[in-house]
C-alpha cells in the first residue's frame, strides 16, 4: 500500500504532461488557422477585375481601402484611397462605372461578362451622377448582351437595363429593347430569366408598337402565371394587370387559354402577395369587360379561355371570393370585396352602389 501512492502520483504527472502537450498543439493549430484565415481575408490587389464594385482603384502596389477604414480616410481630398460612392458624394467622379463599361466592350468570356454587368448594375444604383452621365450608346452596349448565347449574361443585362430605366432620359432607348425582351420570355423557359425580363417590363411604359408582340407572348405569360414559382408568377400577373387596362389587348387576355385548375390561384392557401395581385387582375378584367366600349361588341370566347374560367356560367369564382373575404390578411379581404362589387355592378353603376343589383350568374344563389 505504501509504494502505490508515489506510483499513482507519477502516472498523474505523466498524464498532465500529455494533456498539456495536446492542449499546446491544439492552441498552435488554432492560431495557425486564424492567421491563415486573416491572410485570405485581406483585400485583393486592385486590378481591372469586374469584382471591384464601386471602389476607387488605388495606385500600383497599394491595397484597396478595407471596409473597416474610417469614413474620413475614405473621403480625404486628393488621397489615393476612398470608396467611389464617397467620392461622388463630394462631387468627384470615381470613373468606376466608365471603366466597367469600357471593359464590357472588350472580348470577355461569359462569366466575366456576367460579373461586369452585375458590377455595372450596382454602380448605377450607387453612383447616381456617374450613371446619369452615361450615354444612349452605353444603353445599346448593354442591350446587345441580350443576344449573348449564355442565359446568365442575358439575365445580368436585363438587371442592368432595369437599373438604367430608373433614369428618365434612358427610358425611350430601353423601350426599343422591349420586343427582344418579350421574345426571350416566349422562347426560353428559365424562371430567373422570366423574373428579370418581367421586372424590366413592369418598370417601363410599354410602347404601342410592342402590342402585336404582346399578343403573341400572352400564352407564355399565362403559363408563367400558372407555374409554381411565386416570384415569376407575381411579376407575370403584374404585367397582365397592366395590359388588362389597354382596350386593344383586353380581349386577347380574356380569350387566352388557361388550365382547368386556374381558379386554384384564388385559394386561401396561396401566398398573400400572389393572392392580392391575382384579385387585382380579376377586378381589372371585370371592370374592363363591363365598360360600354367593350360591351358594344359581341365577343366569342374559347371554352377553355380565361373569360370562361372567371366569368362563365360554370365558373366557381364566387365560392373562392367568398372564402377570401375572411382571409387573415386585410388587403386580401379588401381586394376580394372589390372584385365582388365589380362583378355585381356594371361599370357605369359603380359610382352609385345603392343602384347595384345582384348578378344572376354569381351571388344571388340562383
Amino acid at each position: 500500500m505504501g509504494k502505490s501512492v508515489p506510483q499513482d502520483l507519477g502516472q498523474l504527472d505523466i498524464r498532465k504532461s500529455v494533456v498539456g502537450l495536446a492542449m499546446g498543439a491544439g492552441a498552435i493549430y488554432l492560431l495557425y488557422k486564424a492567421i491563415k484565415t486573416g491572410i485570405k481575408c485581406q483585400p485583393p490587389l486592385c486590378s481591372t477585375s469586374p469584382i471591384c464594385i464601386a471602389r476607387e482603384c488605388p495606385g500600383p502596389g497599394e491595397r484597396a481601402l478595407s471596409q473597416e477604414a474610417p469614413a474620413f480616410e475614405a473621403s480625404s481630398v486628393g488621397g489615393p484611397k476612398g470608396l467611389a460612392i464617397e467620392r461622388e458624394r463630394h462631387g468627384r467622379d470615381s470613373g468606376e462605372l466608365r471603366r466597367l463599361l469600357n471593359s464590357l466592350e472588350c472580348k470577355q468570356d461569359e462569366y466575366t461578362k456576367s460579373m461586369i454587368l452585375h458590377s455595372i448594375t450596382r454602380c448605377v444604383y450607387l453612383l447616381e451622377a456617374e450613371a446619369s452621365a452615361c450615354t444612349t450608346d452605353d444603353i445599346m452596349l448593354v442591350g446587345s448582351m441580350l443576344d449573348d448565347k449564355d442565359n446568365s449574361v442575358k439575365i445580368q443585362a436585363l438587371n442592368t437595363l432595369k437599373a438604367f430605366s430608373g433614369i428618365r432620359k434612358f427610358r425611350l432607348k430601353i423601350q426599343e429593347h422591349s420586343i427582344k425582351v418579350l421574345e426571350l420570355i416566349s422562347t426560353i423557359w428559365d424562371s430567373e430569366l422570366h423574373i428579370a425580363s418581367l421586372r424590366l417590363l413592369n418598370n417601363l411604359p410599354l410602347p404601342d408598337f410592342a402590342h402585336p408582340q404582346l399578343r403573341r407572348v400572352m400564352p407564355a405569360l399565362m403559363e408563367i402565371l400558372q407555374s409554381n414559382y411565386i416570384l415569376a408568377q407575381v411579376q407575370a400577373i403584374r404585367l397582365l394587370s397592366s395590359l388588362a387596362q389597354k382596350n386593344d389587348l383586353l380581349y386577347d387576355i380574356l380569350n387566352c387559354q388557361v388550365h382547368s385548375n386556374f381558379l386554384n390561384l384564388f385559394q386561401a392557401t396561396q401566398p398573400g402577395s400572389l393572392l392580392f395581385e391575382v384579385l387585382l387582375f380579376a377586378e381589372r378584367l371585370s371592370e374592363g369587360r363591363n365598360t360600354p366600349h367593350y360591351r358594344a361588341v359581341k365577343w366569342h370566347y374559347n371554352e377553355k379561355s380565361l373569360h370562361e374560367a372567371l366569368f362563365g356560367d360554370e365558373s366557381r369564382l364566387a365560392d373562392r371570393l367568398l372564402a377570401l373575404v375572411i382571409h387573415p390578411e386585410e388587403e386580401v379581404q379588401i381586394q376580394a370585396c372589390k372584385v365582388i362589387v365589380s362583378l355585381q355592378c356594371p361599370q357605369d353603376m359603380q359610382v352609385r352602389p345603392s343602384f347595384c343589383q345582384a348578378s344572376h350568374s354569381y351571388f344571388n344563389g340562383e
